[in-house]
C-alpha cells in the first residue's frame, strides 16, 4: 500500500525541505516537491493520498530514555505530583484510599512529591505522616526522582528491618531521633520497600500499556527507549512475555526498545547466558527490540543523592551517594563487552560522571566507544569533563526538561561556577557529542515539545529568566529536532534507517499544528501533533 503525503512543509535536514512523501509499506521510497512525487506515481497503483494543508512534518520523534510502565502507572495512582505541603498529600491519598477501597487493602504506592516544592517546609515526609493516611495497608510514596521513598508505620513493621539488616547498604535507610527507622529510604532500599506493594495484574498491566501508548503518540513520539525491566516491572520473564505478547498482536501502537537493570552483577550474567538476551526472539523489521544494559551510578540531585567530587555548598563532605561500586561497575562493563553489549547509565553528579566514564574506557573495544556506551542525565560537568566526553565519543542521553525544576536548586547546591558548565547540551553538541533528547519520564511528562522549548530557550515553563538560565547552552531548533530524532536513533544503531525524512528510511513522521521553526520559541511547548505515523501506519489523527 502506497500513501502520499503532500502539500507539506517537510524537514529533511539543516536549510532542507521538502513539500511531499512518498511512503510504500512501512518506508519512504521519494521526498520531494509536489510535482516531483505526482510524477512518480503509478496510476495503476492503489494510494492513499493525506493532504498536509501547508503544516510542518518533522521525523518521529524518539524518547533516549524514559520509564515507560512506570508512566502508566501513575496514570492509575494517586496523583501526588506538584504537591505543596505534605498535609496536601495526605489528603490526595486518603481520597484516593477511600475511593478505591479495593485497589488499596493490600498497599497504596505513588510517585510526585518533591520536598523543595513544598512552601511552609522542605522536610522530607516520613511514616509519622504517612501514617495519617492510613496504618491498616503498606503505604510507599516515591520522590519525583524515584530515589527517595516514604513509608509508613504498616510497611517498616513488614520489613522487619532490625531481623533482615542483611539486605540493607549503609545509607538503605534513614533513623529518626530515637534511633529508629524513620520510613525515609535511599539507594537500593527503595527498591526493597516498594516490592512489598502488590504489583498490577498481568492484564492490569497490558491495559496500561496500550492506553499509555495511545498518550505517547498523540503527542508525537513513535519511539521510546524505555527502562521498565527491573526498575518497574521486576519479574524480568514476565515481562518480556508481555511486551512479545502486545507486539506479536499487533497492538503496539510506537516502536519500544528494552533498557534492562539488574539488581547485580551474577543476575545479569544468568541473563546473558540462559535468559531474554539468548532466547528472545526479536525479528529485523520488529517494532520492539532488547537494547542494552541500564545501571545506576548514583541518585538525584533534588534528593542531595547526586555522586559529587567536592560535595555540596556548605556540606562538603557529603559526597552524595554511590549506587554501584567501581569494582561491580567494572564487572558489568566487562561482560557487557565480552557479548557486545551496549551499556547506559544513570549519572547525575560529576564524579558519578567522571568513574562511569573510566569504567566505559577500560571497556572499549580496540580503544574506541564501538559499543555506544551512554551517559543517561550527565547534568553536573566541568568543562574538563565535556571535553571528555567529546573527545570519547561517548553518548549523552540528556533531559533539557529538567532544567524546569534543576535550574532554581543548582548554584545553590553545587556553586555557580560548577552550574555554569552544567546542563551543557550545547557546548556538548557543539563540540561534537551525540546528544539525544529524553524525558525520563514519569519524572517529566513524555511530551517532547516542552523539552525541546526547554532546549531552545533555556528557561521555564512560566517562561523565566527571561534571558534564559546560562543561554550561551541554548541550542537552535533544528539541533533540538535532530536530538530527538537522528542522535536518538543512533543511541540505538539505527541512524541509517531511522530519524531522517529520506528514501529508505522508516515511515516515522509527525505532523504539527504549528510551524515549529517559525513559532516564538516560547511557543514551542504548546505545539501539538494532526498526525502521528509509525511504519507508514496512521496510529493518530486528530478528530
Amino acid at each position: 500500500m502506497r500513501k502520499v503525503l503532500f502539500n507539506a512543509k517537510v524537514y529533511v535536514e539543516r536549510g532542507k525541505f521538502a513539500q511531499a512523501v512518498l511512503v510504500e509499506n512501512d518506508k519512504i521510497v521519494a521526498v520531494g516537491s509536489n510535482d516531483e512525487i505526482k510524477n512518480n506515481l503509478d496510476d495503476k497503483q492503489k494510494i492513499e493520498v493525506i493532504d498536509c494543508k501547508g503544516k510542518t512534518l518533522i521525523p518521529g520523534l524518539n524518547d533516549s530514555h524514559l520509564h515507560f510502565m512506570q508512566f502508566g502507572e501513575t496514570r492509575n495512582q494517586a496523583m501526588i505530583e506538584g504537591v505543596t505541603s505534605i498535609d496536601e498529600m495526605i489528603d490526595i491519598c486518603k481520597e484516593f484510599a477511600s475511593t478505591h477501597q479495593n485497589y488499596v487493602k493490600e498497599g497504596l504506592h505513588a510517585i510526585g512529591w518533591n520536598q523543595d516544592n513544598f512552601t511552609e517546609s522542605n522536610r522530607l515526609p516520613d511514616k509519622n505522616d504517612l501514617d495519617k493516611i492510613s496504618t491498616d495497608f503498606p503505604i510507599v510514596l516515591e520522590r519525583v526522582c524515584g530515589h527517595i521513598v516514604s513509608a509508613n508505620s504498616k510497611l517498616l513493621e513488614m520489613l522487619d528491618i532490625e531481623n533482615n539488616k542483611n539486605l540493607f547498604k549503609d545509607g538503605d535507610f534513614l533513623v529518626g531521633e530515637d534511633g529508629k527507622p524513620n520510613g525515609i529510604f535511599t539507594g537500593n532500599g527503595c527498591n526493597i520497600a516498594k516490592r512489598l506493594i502488590p504489583d498490577f495484574s498481568l492484564e492490569e498491566r497490558r491495559k496500561i500499556l496500550i492506553e499509555t501508548m495511545e498518550y505517547a503518540v498523540a503527542h508525537g513520539l513513535t519511539s521510546v527507549q524505555s527502562n521498565d525491566v527491573g526498575t518497574t516491572f521486576m519479574d524480568g520473564p514476565a515481562a518480556f512475555k508481555l511486551f512479545h505478547d502486545i507486539y506479536d498482536k499487533g497492538e503496539g501502537l510506537l516502536r519500544y526498545r528494552h533498557q534492562v537493570c539488574f539488581n547485580n552483577v551474577e543476575d545479569f550474567k544468568e541473563y546473558l547466558e540462559n535468559g531474554e538476551y539468548v532466547h528472545g526472539v526479536y525479528p529485523k523489521d520488529s517494532w520492539l527490540t532488547l537494547g542494552p544494559l541500564k545501571l545506576f551510578k548514583d541518585g538525584s540531585l533534588g534528593a542531595r543523592t547526586a555522586l559529587m567530587t567536592d560535595g555540596y555548598v556548605g556540606r562538603p563532605d557529603d559526597h552524595g551517594l554511590e549506587w554501584i561500586s567501581v569494582e561491580d561497575m567494572d564487572r558489568y562493563c566487562k561482560l557487557a563487552k565480552e557479548k557486545g553489549l551496549q551499556v547506559v547509565t544513570h549519572v547525575i553528579g560529576d564524579e558519578a560522571v567522571k568513574r562511569t566514564i573510566d569504567s566505559y574506557e577500560k571497556a572499549f573495544v580496540d580503544g574506541e566507544n564501538k559499543l555506544r556506551h551512554t551517559l543517561i542525565h550527565c547534568q553536573i560537568t566541568s568543562s574538563e569533563l565535556i571535553d571528555r566526553i567529546a573527545k570519547l565519543n561517548i553518548l549523552v542521553f540528556a533531559q533539557p526538561i529538567f532544567l524546569d525544576y534543576d535550574m532554581k536548586i543548582a548554584d545553590n547546591l553545587v556553586g555557580s561556577k560548577l552550574a555554569s558548565t552544567s546542563y551543557a547540551f550545547g557546548s556538548l553538541a557543539g563540540k561534537g557529542a551525540h546528544v539525544a533528547y529524553g524525558t525520563d519520564c514519569p519524572v517529566e511528562d513524555c511530551n517532547p515539545f516542552p523539552n525541546i522549548y526547554m532546549a531552545v530557550t533555556r528557561k521555564d515553563k512560566n517562561e523565566n529568566p527571561k534571558e534564559g538560565y546560562y543561554p550561551n547552552e541554548c541550542v537552535d531548533v533544528e539541533t533540538a529536532i535532530d536530538a530527538y530524532t537522528l542522535e536518538s536513533a543512533y543511541g540505538e544503531f539505527m541512524e541509517d534507517v531511522k530519524g531522517r525524512i529520506k528514501p529508505g528510511f522508516l515511515a516515522d513522521m509527525v505532523l504539527l499544528d504549528k510551524d515549529i521553526f517559525t513559532v516564538e520559541h516560547d511557543d514551542i511547548k504548546n505545539i501539538l501533533p494532526v498526525l502521528t505515523m509509525v511504519g507508514g501506519k496512521v496510529v493518530y489523527k486528530k478528530d
